[in-house]
């Protein structure tokens, strides 16, 4: 058993389990704030998000170039209807068999040219639609991984109000403890939490409840031969160990 620097009031000693209760409780919502559910669910759906995001951007692109592709062919074949209404201008205008035979040649070239820019208008329209399908395909899944986004958050932040809620809870009966014990009492619980996050245990059927060590032989016979206001310490972690009518001693 470590040896005694301080005596109190058992009664004082039994406050302290419920000291340690409450900062137990604090370090559990710590715990939970900082590894938040939502919060793995928020990354998940960011990278996802990006993922849709990089992909929408390169469907956007495929949208863009069948667009400029079918406005490159739309320019073509106004400039060859340009020029077939030209020709057939001064094929009216003409009375050279010679010029009426260059102006025919080349509006059967010109009619040629009409045709295949139209098939080729017809590939490209249906390209800039079957990519457009997929853009928007993708702006849906944006919308919603958006919205799934925005409800993760909320949860989140629902669940931040609720341990804010306990803490403030927590924190008040902390104070009103702390400010109720003694101080050379509360010094040597505090030290000791600050080591290993327990200052104080209940000791119950021979077992600090702090390390669950089971005391035997000259440690546990101190236990039993100390006043019930010497502040006992346990052999192995340290932390006080608190006598209550549960510990069977008396």
């Amino acid at each position: 058993m470590k040896e005694t620097y301080v005596k109190a009031p058992n009664s004082e000693q039994k406050k302290l389990l419920d000291l340690q209760q409450s900062d137990s409780g604090i370090d559990r919502l710590r715990h939970r704030e900082r590894n938040l559910p939502e919060d793995h669910a928020l990354t998940e759906a960011n990278a996802e998000r990006d993922a849709i995001t990089r992909r929408l951007a390169t469907e956007v692109g495929a949208v863009e170039d069948a667009q400029a592709d079918l406005a490159r062919l739309e320019s073509d074949a106004a400039t060859v209807a340009a020029r077939m209404q030209r020709d057939e201008q001064r094929l009216q205008q003409t009375s050279s068999v010679k010029d009426v035979a260059a102006l025919e040649a080349e509006l059967d070239s010109l009619r040629k040219r009409t045709s295949a820019l139209e098939e080729q208008q017809l590939e490209v329209m249906q390209a800039v639609e079957d990519a457009t399908v997929v853009a928007d395909s993708t702006r849906a899944e944006s919308s919603a991984i958006s919205d799934r986004i925005s409800e993760i958050t909320a949860q989140r932040q629902s669940s931040l109000d609720a341990i804010a809620a306990e803490m403030g809870t927590l924190n008040g009966a902390r104070t009103a403890l702390a400010q109720s014990l003694d101080t050379a009492l509360l010094e040597i619980y505090e030290k000791q939490r600050a080591k290993t996050g327990i200052g104080a245990a209940l000791f119950r059927a021979g077992t600090c409840g702090g390390c669950t060590m089971t005391l035997t032989g000259q440690d546990l016979a101190d236990v039993r031969a100390a006043a019930i206001d010497d502040v006992v310490r346990c052999p192995e972690c340290n932390c006080i160990v608190v006598r209550t009518e549960e510990s069977g001693l008396w």
